[in-house]
């Protein structure tokens, strides 16, 4: 695992803690319909499908929507619940995320 999944993980996982997540595809729609969410984090491995129709809602609710290249089993490891959807509440949060997303995709924010 390079680094920058392990601090992307860490960072995830002090969020968690810290109750500033949403995890799951049900509750990350309700952030983003309530607007708390700032930021939708998919799975890498999460089906195209899926993927779509969450970047959707995150699109047409102004929310940012990113796709990690960490797969669903590592997020599992590092928060306690598979899931493949995460919705960020806190804007700290959400910003350092997205650095290490860019961070992930060679500087390049996606």
């Amino acid at each position: 695992m390079e680094t920058t999944d392990k601090k992307l993980l860490g960072l995830l996982g002090l969020a968690r803690r810290a109750g500033k997540l949403d995890l799951g595809a049900d509750a990350a729609e309700q952030a983003v319909r309530r607007r708390s969410a700032k930021l939708l984090l998919l799975a890498g491995d999460l089906s195209p499908r899926t993927a779509e129709k969450m970047k959707a809602q995150a699109e047409g609710a102004g929310v940012r929507c990113r796709r990690a290249e960490t797969d669903m089993d590592a997020l599992e490891a590092a928060l306690g619940k598979r899931t493949g959807i995460i919705a960020v509440n806190d804007a700290g949060f959400a910003k350092a995320l997205l650095a290490l997303c860019a961070e992930e995709r060679g500087g390049i924010s996606l």
